[in-house]
């Protein structure tokens, strides 16, 4: 299994954080050891959580074969905005819609995918630069579905991170004259504590900043983070844009999972439990595989012809 980039981004931290800091005395180079080896421990676990797996580097390459990203498909009267899906952190185009994609594709969608937040030498797993850059990055690609289908506006859907990252693209890159609905799956709008790890690393003095250094899309997602701040200040919405967020109370990557949840007068915050009861899916299941979230996330596209969201939308 390869070793996961959160993973050597916070060992490499830690090495040079020693290094810096120094270690004056045996007992407090074995306190620090301690720390580290702990946060290591808890990675795993995280890495997990967030959906981390091995795959090759052609995984990631959108190709017609994958079902979308067809940029000679043209929207129909019946669906005339196409989808663009936004990957949350550490996914890529490919890996994160294998499920969503097609079920989209199925009901007639023109759907696209795009890889950003790349870093150099990180292949497959993205999401992990810059979170502004990455919405220059979206920019261009909207700009580019646009121009290929002829549409005025598009929708888009985003997991994770990619459910926040489009609102710093729609209120400081131009797009809220080009997105009609943007919906989120367990986005993290007002951020995470990652069930508290983001805390841990308040242990080790400069370890953050390391972290933004050589992962900066993590350190802009945490609560609190100065992108956060300011893409909240003054409201969580832009005028014209109809917003949907499905949330799971499973989550244990976006803590509290209510943080995704949005405030503004075109706002429709989902429960996923409210529509299932015994839907068991947390982050990574509510954005890869679980159709009662795509169920309800074919509502919020196609509010017109929307139906209810049951259990039984598991079937569908």
């Amino acid at each position: 299994m390869q070793v996961t980039t959160l993973a050597l981004a916070i060992r490499i931290a830690g090495e040079r954080l020693t290094e810096h800091l120094g270690v004056p005395s045996p007992r407090k180079e074995h306190r620090m050891k301690l720390r580290w080896s702990r946060l290591r421990a808890a990675l795993p676990a995280v890495a997990l959580a967030l959906g981390l797996t091995t795959a090759t580097p052609a995984a990631a390459s959108p190709t017609v074969s994958s079902g979308w990203n067809d940029f000679s498909c043209k929207p129909s009267s019946a669906h005339p905005r196409p989808v663009v899906l936004v990957h949350g952190t550490f996914g890529n185009a490919i890996d994160n819609w294998v499920g969503l994609a097609p079920y989209l594709v199925a009901r007639g969608y023109c759907v696209f995918s795009l890889d950003y937040g790349q870093l150099p030498g990180v292949p497959v797993f993205h999401g992990l630069g810059p979170i502004d850059a990455s919405a220059q990055q979206l920019a261009t690609y909207v700009d580019q579905v646009r121009a290929a289908t002829g549409s005025d506006k598009v929708d888009l859907v985003g997991h994770s991170q990619g459910g926040m990252m489009p609102r710093v693209y729609l209120k400081f890159h131009g797009g809220a004259d080009k997105v009609h609905t943007l919906v989120g799956l367990a986005p993290d709008n007002h951020g995470t504590t990652l069930s508290g790890l983001t805390k841990l690393l308040d242990l080790f003095p400069g370890a953050k900043q390391y972290l933004d250094k050589f992962t900066p899309g993590l350190t802009d997602q945490a609560t609190g983070s100065d992108l956060l701040n300011r893409l909240n200040a003054g409201g969580d919405t832009v005028p014209g844009i109809h917003y949907t967020v499905v949330a799971t109370r499973y989550d244990e990557v976006v803590t509290p999972y209510a943080s995704g949840f949005l405030n503004g007068p075109d706002v429709h915050n989902v429960m996923l439990q409210g529509l299932c009861a015994v839907d068991l899916s947390e982050h990574v299941a509510i954005g890869t595989l679980d159709r009662i979230a795509f169920h309800e996330t074919a509502n919020a596209l196609d509010p017109a012809h929307a139906t209810p969201t049951t259990c039984a939308s598991a079937a569908s």
